[in-house]
């Protein structure tokens, strides 16, 4: 493994098109949007989704979800104490080292040593904190969304009986017409070197992201609704470079082409030159 050469800052832009690319279980699984009518992707939903990549590719993952589980564990404690120098470890109870701890979980799964994890169970006197070097901003829309509700009726019911549900119960599907949306991240030098974070899995990472869509598919994301545009990608040769991630994330202008935007083409997308390393933008569209 190689040490990461410099702090990293990226910029993702993705559509979507006819699809809800993040429903809110408290809304009636509606596509987030804030209170100005702007779309919005939890960083949560995201890293789910790189998470999903990461396993794609042969990566060990500790956070799976159910229907991508990939060992015999149901539950992040089960896996924890299936990794032995893990479990021997979390036997030492109050006597645990914490970085040793820390050291084995990084070096096991990618997701602990990017993303950093919380391990305290219920039982367990063990409680170890791992903060990660990948950092991501929930995404936003930049143009506000029209979000689109369609009744839905099934054919057949669900199970015979008196209590069953009719045939034509009704049902509710939620999506959006078209949105452009922009994830900002970073990934930071000082907790790489901690967790081990490499410059190889920095590529990974922005694999994950060039290919972030793939295997996603759903009924509320039907496949080629949910697309990566653009990459930006900047490898700094610092640690803490001069012009800060706030300004290289803020030197990206996009502005819309026409009312209403219905595509990618619907914008002008603008890069300031900024007196750093340039970026690699990499185009998919």
């Amino acid at each position: 493994m190689t040490n990461l050469k410099g702090k990293i800052d990226f910029a993702l832009i993705i559509s979507v098109t006819n699809a809800n690319p993040n429903g809110d279980p408290l809304n009636g699984n509606r596509p987030r949007e804030n209170f100005d009518g702007y779309g919005e992707i939890s960083d949560v939903c995201i890293k789910r989704k790189i998470r999903n990549r990461f396993q794609d590719m042969g990566e060990r993952v500790f956070v799976q979800s159910d229907d991508r589980s990939d060992d015999s564990f149901t539950s992040l404690k089960d896996r924890a104490e299936g990794c032995a120098e893990l479990k021997a470890e979390m036997d030492k109870k109050k006597k645990a080292n914490r970085d040793r701890f820390s050291e084995i979980a990084c070096r096991q799964w990618i997701d602990v040593r990017a993303f950093g994890q919380v391990f305290a169970f219920k039982g367990e006197e063990v409680s170890v904190g791992i903060r990660g070097p990948v950092s991501i901003q929930q995404a936003v829309s930049k143009s506000p969304v029209d979000i689109i509700s369609m009744q839905i009726t099934k054919s057949v019911n669900s199970e015979a009986g008196k209590d069953s549900k009719a045939s034509d119960t009704m049902g509710t599907k939620h999506r959006i017409g078209f949105g452009l949306y922009v994830v900002k991240g970073s990934v930071n030098v000082q907790l790489a070197e901690k967790t081990g974070f490499s410059q190889e899995d920095a590529e990974m990472l922005k694999e994950a992201l060039k290919t972030l869509f793939e295997n996603d598919a759903s009924s509320a994301r039907p496949e080629g609704s949910m697309e990566v545009c653009r990459l930006y990608w900047w490898q700094h040769n610092e640690k803490t470079p001069a012009v800060s991630t706030a300004k290289i994330h803020r030197s990206i202008k996009i502005k819309e082409l026409k009312n209403r935007p219905e595509s990618f083409e619907d914008y002008e997308i603008e890069l300031e030159e900024l007196p750093c390393v340039k970026p690699e933008v990499l185009d998919f569209v």
